[in-house]
C-alpha cells in the first residue's frame, strides 16, 4: 500500500480520512498523557499508603513530612488538610473535611477522559459518513456511458476503508478509556485508605502493628470491650 494508492483513499472520502488521522492523534495524546499519570499516582501512591500504615499514631509534624515527600500527589493533599485541621476538628467533622478534599480531587483524575469517550461514539459515525461519500463516488460512474462494472466494485472497497478506520480508532479509544476508568477506580480507593487511615491514627489510640506492617489484633482489649458492652 503506496503514499499514493493512500493520499486517493482519503481524497475518496472527501478528506474524511484526514479528519480520521487527527482524531486517532488525540485519542494517542489523551491517553499517554493519562497512562503517565495516574500509573505515577498509584506506584507512589501505594508507597504512601505503605510509610503511612508504618506509624502508629499521627502527628502534625509526621504528616507534614510525609505530605513533602509525595508533592502532586492526591494523597498528599489529604494529608495535608489532616495536618491542618489536627487538634481542631476530629471525627466526624475530620472525616468530612477530608471527604471534601477528595471530591474536589475527582474531576482532575479523570481530567481529558470524556475526550476518548467522545472519540469512542464519533470515530465510527464518521468512518460511515466517509464510506456514504466514497459510495456517491463510485457509482457516479453508472451515470457515463460505457462504464466499467470493475470500476464500482473498486470504488466500493476503497469507501468501505473509511469505516474499517472509523472502527479501529473507536476500538483503540474503547479499550483505552475502559483501562484508565479502572486506574482512576483505584486511585479513588487509595484516598479512601489514606482517609481512613488518617482517622484511625488522629483519634489518640495508637495503632498497634505487627511485624509484617499490618496492624495486629488486640484480642485481649477486644474481649474487654465485648464484655462491657454485655
Amino acid at each position: 500500500m503506496t503514499l499514493q494508492y493512500l493520499i486517493h483513499l482519503a481524497n475518496y472520502s472527501d478528506g474524511v480520512l484526514y479528519l480520521m488521522v487527527v482524531i486517532l492523534t488525540i485519542a494517542l495524546a489523551v491517553i499517554i498523557d493519562r497512562s503517565w499519570y495516574l500509573r505515577r499516582t498509584l506506584l507512589e501512591g501505594n508507597s504512601l499508603v505503605e510509610r503511612l500504615g508504618a506509624h502508629k499514631e499521627a502527628t502534625r509534624a509526621q504528616l507534614s513530612a510525609l505530605a513533602a515527600t509525595a508533592p502532586g500527589l492526591p494523597e498528599a493533599v489529604l494529608l495535608d488538610v489532616a495536618a491542618r485541621h489536627m487538634g481542631v476538628t476530629n471525627g466526624e467533622q475530620l472525616a468530612n473535611r477530608l471527604d471534601e478534599a477528595t471530591l474536589r480531587l475527582a474531576p482532575a483524575l479523570d481530567k481529558r477522559l470524556w475526550v476518548l469517550d467522545t472519540i469512542v461514539t464519533l470515530a465510527p459515525l464518521l468512518g460511515l459518513f466517509g464510506t456514504i461519500v466514497g459510495m456517491f463516488h463510485a457509482f457516479s460512474v453508472l451515470s457515463a456511458p460505457g462504464h466499467a462494472p470493475t470500476a464500482v466494485t473498486g470504488g466500493i472497497a476503497d469507501a468501505l476503508v473509511a469505516t474499517a478506520s472509523g472502527l479501529f480508532v473507536a476500538m483503540t479509544g474503547l479499550l483505552a478509556f475502559n483501562g484508565l476508568n479502572n486506574k482512576v477506580r483505584v486511585v479513588l480507593h487509595q484516598l479512601d485508605i489514606v482517609k481512613t487511615m488518617l482517622l484511625n491514627r488522629m483519634d489518640g489510640a495508637p495503632v498497634n502493628i505487627a511485624s509484617d506492617g499490618e496492624p495486629a489484633v488486640d484480642h485481649g482489649a477486644a474481649r474487654a470491650r465485648m464484655a462491657k458492652s454485655s
